[in-house]
């Protein structure tokens, strides 16, 4: 069986497409822009590709960006203080502050301190605590997008059998809670799970996002299983720097169902 690959640039294109029109219409009817700030502290590479990626994805359907780049030696009250006038500023609807900080910042205490009503990224415990009871919150991005593109291509997610591999705070946890709302049978793996393989063959849906290059082989999927690969991993191969997920994507799309890359965030 070869897999069929989920389009997820054709999938996000659609996506801002109907940000934008929302966004058009709060302007029109209301005459807000929405307003999204993001803070980045210090020069980490992958940080800084992500947060040009978002402005850009913000700019373009039409909101408001704000870009706040600290030094990366800002201390923790001039970052708490930033956050505060944030926080009071009408012009700014959704705060996002980049992972990971600086070894000398608190990331608990800085999440936090954003209004969990602006708290874009479903972070604070506020809104982790809403997830995980079952009632509307702001929800991390790379899990709902993940959702998002099963709601897509299965329809309803009801009955199906979902393993995660991962339990990190800002995929794995609020990812099985996600399919939990969706009524699927949720299993949590990690790295340290015994016998992972046969967990994860009894995957109907099964989502890797446990920061291991290529962990996920494919004979730990099952044939026709659907698999998102939330990983995203620098590997030195033949001399070279390589990006790959945690998935080998080439065994598996040998007998997955549907498989995709989802790049975001990651953890054990």
């Amino acid at each position: 069986m070869t897999a069929r690959v989920i389009d997820g640039k054709a999938f996000a294109a659609r996506v801002r497409g109907q940000v934008a029109l929302h966004v058009a219409r709060l302007q029109e009817e209301n005459g807000i822009q929405p307003g999204l700030a993001v803070v980045l502290v210090g020069e980490d590479p992958a940080s800084q590709v992500y947060v040009k990626n978002k402005h850009a994805s913000t700019v373009e359907v039409g909101m408001a960006s704000f870009e706040h780049r600290l030094d990366a030696g800002t201390g923790e009250a001039e970052l708490l203080a930033l956050i505060d006038r944030l926080n009071a500023d009408p012009k700014v609807h959704g705060i996002l502050v980049q992972l990971p900080l600086p070894a000398h910042l608190n990331s608990e205490l800085v999440i936090n301190r954003i209004d969990p009503a602006k708290d874009v990224d479903g972070f604070h415990i506020s809104n982790v605590g809403l997830l995980g009871t079952g009632q509307k919150s702001m929800v991390p991005c790379t899990p709902l997008g993940c959702l998002m593109m099963l709601r897509d291509h299965h329809g309803s997610l009801s009955g199906l059998n979902a393993v995660v591999v991962g339990r990190s705070n800002i995929v794995g946890k609020p990812m099985a809670q996600l399919l939990l709302g969706d009524s699927c049978t949720v299993t949590i793996a990690h790295s340290r799970t015994k016998d992972l393989a046969a967990v994860c063959q009894g995957a109907d849906i099964l989502v890797a996002a446990v920061g291991r290059p290529e962990m996920i082989t494919g004979d730990m999927v099952r044939p026709g299983a659907t698999v998102i690969d939330v990983g995203i991993n620098r590997i030195e191969r033949d001399g070279k720097t390589k990006l790959v997920g945690d998935v080998h994507y080439d065994s598996a799309a040998a007998v997955a169902g549907q498989s995709r890359r989802c790049r975001g965030a990651w953890g054990r």
